[in-house]
């Protein structure tokens, strides 16, 4: 066991994300095989990937959880991380995007920019995480590259720079014209996994278009980086390195966005990709600092490293995932979680392969590495040196739509379930757990019924506990609408002894944010001691709200006015006083329920469009847009339980759909009427 650190001009910490089924897996195993990971190439058809390993994952066919690995390629460190394509999962999206450097974004040739796709572009773009792109299935009837770099542009807002040219059409595609360097790379017409390709001269029959390609490429290029533009206004042919280079250096600046091609399932056009990954893609030492970082990426200087994902390992346990930005992460060393002030021992020190691993004694800045013994540390907290602490940048996760209630079949299994569901909260930060103040049941929360599916899946199977599962419902948030003014509680007890006692004034209004409390007590009448107390209070009521008892939000409290007792008050009576007095200012404030919105998008046959426009209509939805055979709608969750079923049979199975989270909106009044009516 060493301690190995990397050259960082020689590191690529990239991603690989797209829609489901654009083949993002797929193109991942083959960046194994070619890269020497990997002796046989696993397809997701057969269930044998190395990168989506779990149960769950081969059983459906999908990825599910972000899977990170280690290759070579060309003299350089590629540390891999396989992302699911799931709209359900798209936080393991979130949370890897955060520590990567750059991404590759892989497209279905035919399909083109998909729901998404869009979803997983503007988490880059959140995360100023430069991109290449990959056309995959090129070999499919329909495909065709100009088309999907239209869409690139005109869907995504990028700069597409189209850096190839295909060769061959559908089955007939052989090959790419590489347009920097004006050569051909051609594979056998049935590439085995492993054959490389012929670099010959371009075809003559393509010789023209490749100049005109070329021409366009430059003159993108120019525009995008004022260092190349000097040198191609000199009139010089530039040479192909001083293209490399400048490609380089748009791309980290995300003016430009590099296209590639090929057919990842056929073995082509994979090693091209692989070298645009090193060639144009950012170094740690190219990277922007997350907000919080010392600077650039130094193994002198202080621990820098974020912690960004959580997993049980069946071998090891608690595995937790983090990025150095900065010094060094050793096996033993004790480290601050600077979010919880509370200081962490580190144990083992592993390189990931998929759910393989490699111990090592230590890890430098640039490096992903995953480490057993902190027991304490959670998705987005800061480890750094106990005596340099700072706080990374973290990351936000949206709250579950949809719920089910659990409850084990046998009374004394309920620590065993408890503990799995803890678990997979550690785990996955877009996962929920609560209870019913009603019903006294344990409901979880997840982004969608596939998420909740596997979520169940997993927790019956590592508890070993048979469960009851109610049926997947919405999940509804309450929130105010008016202001409430200067709404008073006294929290008044005598039971001999000493007494508990506790008065609060506040005001409730509506806020653009989830929860804010102001202190605007003056004059010491809420001693500052208690006034964290009113705010816990206020944010214990916001747990389940009056109207049908679902979780609050865009509530915004003041704290007006109070009153102590210099022995009887505590900051219990104050938590209750603050509570009660919470709950009287929501009455007032004209409550209202929320409901989540989902972005819709269905691809449908022209003589089916005006059924899908209906249907849509009639589920309360919003149409946004119709084109190209495309309705795209915002349609209340609510509405779209058995909608597979139903859009099959208004389209005779021809119709197609995704759809996404788009927002929290106020549910109408009738409709409000009857879930109160169900929830009370």
């Amino acid at each position: 066991m060493t301690a190995t650190f990397l050259d960082l001009a020689k590191v690529r910490n990239i991603g690989i994300m797209a829609h489901i089924d654009a083949g993002k897996t797929t193109t991942a195993e083959r960046i194994l095989y070619y890269t020497g990971v990997s002796h046989r190439i696993g397809e997701v058809h057969d269930g044998d990937t190395a990168l989506d390993y779990t149960k769950q994952e081969r059983e459906r066919g999908i990825t599910i959880t972000s899977a990170a690995t280690t290759c070579h390629w060309d003299g350089h460190t590629v540390n891999l991380i396989d992302t699911p394509g799931h709209v359900d999962f798209t936080v393991e999206v979130e949370r890897c995007l955060r520590v990567l450097d750059g991404a590759v974004a892989v497209f279905d040739g035919v399909a083109g920019v998909e729901p998404q796709s869009e979803t997983v572009w503007r988490q880059a773009d959140r995360y100023g995480v430069p991109r290449v792109c990959f056309v995959n299935k090129m070999d499919r009837a329909g495909a065709g590259l100009d088309r999907c770099a239209g869409m690139i542009a005109e869907r995504l807002g990028a700069v597409p720079l189209v850096l190839q040219l295909p060769i061959g059409a559908e089955a007939g595609f052989t090959g790419v014209v590489d347009l920097v360097a004006m050569r051909a790379l051609v594979w056998p017409a049935d590439a085995p996994p492993g054959a490389d390709y012929d670099v010959v001269d371009v075809p003559s029959g393509r010789a023209e278009e490749a100049r005109r390609r070329r021409g366009r490429l430059l003159d993108t290029l120019a525009d995008a980086d004022d260092r190349f533009m000097r040198l191609y206004l000199d009139g010089a042919e530039p040479a192909e390195e001083e293209v490399h280079a400048a490609i380089r250096r748009a791309t980290i600046a995300s003016a430009v966005t590099p296209v590639l091609c090929g057919s990842a399932f056929r073995n082509k056009g994979v090693q091209p990709l692989l070298d645009a990954v090193v060639r144009y893609l950012p170094s740690p030492l190219d990277a922007a600092a997350p907000g919080g970082a010392p600077g650039g990426p130094v193994d002198g200087a202080p621990l820098a490293a974020l912690a960004f994902k959580i997993v049980t390992d069946r071998h090891l346990g608690r595995l937790t995932f983090v990025r150095i930005y900065s010094g060094r992460l050793e096996s033993g060393a004790s480290v601050l979680n600077s979010v919880k002030g509370r200081r962490e021992r580190v144990g083992k020190v592993y390189r990931m392969h998929a759910d393989a691993r490699e111990e090592i004694a230590a890890a430098g800045a640039g490096d992903i590495v995953a480490v057993m013994g902190l027991k304490q540390t959670t998705t987005g907290e800061t480890l750094c040196a106990p005596d340099a602490p700072l706080v990374l940048e973290s990351m936000d996760f949206p709250a579950p739509v949809l719920e089910v209630a659990v409850e084990p079949r046998a009374r004394g299994d309920r620590e065993r379930l408890g503990a799995a569901i803890q678990r997979l909260a550690e785990e996955d930060p877009s996962f929920q757990v609560r209870a019913d103040p009603r019903t006294g049941q344990t409901v979880i929360g997840g982004m969608g019924e596939l998420h909740l599916e596997v979520l169940v899946d997993r927790m019956k199977e590592e508890s070993g506990v048979e469960a009851n599962i109610g049926r997947p419902r919405v999940a509804y948030r309450e929130t105010v609408t008016a202001a409430a003014e200067k709404v008073e509680y006294t929290h008044r007890k005598q039971t001999g002894g000493r007494g508990q006692y506790a008065k609060v004034q506040i005001s409730v209004e509506p806020s653009d944010v989830p929860y804010e409390f102001v202190n605007r007590v003056t004059g010491g009448r809420v001693p500052k001691e208690f006034v964290p107390s009113v705010d816990a209070g206020c944010q214990d009521a916001m747990r389940s709200g009056v109207l049908a008892g679902h979780e609050m939000t865009g509530v915004r409290v003041v704290l007006v006015d109070g009153d102590h007792h210099v022995k009887d008050s505590s900051e219990l009576a104050f938590r209750i006083a603050a509570s009660r007095a919470f709950r009287e200012a929501v009455r007032r404030a004209a409550p209202a329920l929320l409901e989540p919105v989902m972005s819709v998008e269905v691809g449908t046959p022209d003589d089916h469009l005006g059924d899908v426009i209906g249907d849509l209509n009639a589920r309360r939805g919003h149409v946004e847009g119709v084109g190209d055979g495309v309705v795209t709608a915002l349609v209340p969750l609510a509405e779209m339980f058995g909608y597979v079923g139903a859009l099959r049979g208004l389209t005779r199975g021809r119709a197609v759909f995704s759809m996404a989270f788009a927002s929290y909106a106020e549910v109408p009044a009738a409709v409000a009427a009857k879930v109160i009516a169900a929830g009370t």
